[in-house]
């Protein structure tokens, strides 16, 4: 069963599509690693499932849920983040994920949680501002798991950590769709974390998509190529170098 399907899901700004015609599909329970270099599409094709960018055509459906009709349930049962997450620098961290909590409507021991999750329970009262880039990554980790959501949506949300942190988050990552039944749709250019973390991948050049399937079928098609197929990040650029070639360097 998927709970992310796109269908022909389309991006075009005056002359230049971002995102062309994506079909995705996200098996529910898993962690889906989506790849891409920079200006691929990604982001964009995140913030349409967001709602943050209205699509030129197609669509998608979340957990049965269809965009635009059911936009409202779509954001209450995903949890996001976005590029750099923005607080509120004069309030700590803790009542930063207070507001959240607020809005949402979740109990209070919604909060404690989520920060025990990220490892800033120490850190709680600490006023936002005075975070590190690492520890405000964190912090919008933990903003995207209050309430334990059915999906999140995490965008590069590595970056900034330490080796022991990246490692500490890929662990996280990894571990939440056993323990909360969540899927996790998460882009990332540290393709040896998405190696070691994600169960299936979908990987997109110039908007559109190259590959989608399990790592095991990621190797057996690019074995059938005659591409590298000792670690992700050789196949994943030997595959975007054979597409640009196949394109001529247009988009």
């Amino acid at each position: 069963m998927n709970i992310i399907e796109t269908q022909n899901l389309t991006k075009r700004y005056s002359g230049f599509t971002a995102v062309s015609e994506l079909n995705l599909h996200v098996p529910k329970g898993t962690v889906y690693g989506f790849l891409g270099p920079n200006g691929a599409g990604k982001s964009t094709t995140m913030k349409m499932l967001l709602g943050l960018i209205r699509p030129t055509g197609g669509s998608f459906v979340i957990d049965g849920r269809r965009f635009p009709d059911d936009r409202t349930q779509i954001l209450k049962e995903v949890g996001s983040f976005i590029e750099a997450p923005a607080f509120y620098g004069n309030l700590t961290g803790e009542e930063n994920l207070e507001i959240i909590r607020k809005i949402l409507g979740l109990p209070k021991a919604s909060v404690s949680e989520a920060l025990e999750l990220v490892g800033l329970t120490d850190f709680r009262k600490r006023l936002a501002r005075k975070y590190s880039l690492g520890m405000k990554q964190r912090l919008g980790l933990a903003g995207a798991l209050i309430g334990r959501p059915p999906v999140l949506i995490l965008d590069e949300p590595t970056n900034g950590l330490d080796p022991a942190g990246i490692h500490e988050i890929r662990t996280l990552i990894r571990s939440l769709p056993r323990q909360f039944d969540c899927t996790v749709f998460v882009s990332s250019h540290l393709l040896s974390e998405i190696e070691l973390m994600a169960d299936c991948v979908g990987i997109l050049n110039h908007g559109r998509l190259l590959f989608e399937g399990t790592l095991q079928d990621l190797k057996f098609s690019a074995a059938a190529q005659g591409y590298p197929t000792d670690n992700l990040e050789d196949t994943f650029l030997t595959l975007i170098d054979a597409d640009n070639r196949r394109r001529g360097g247009a988009r």
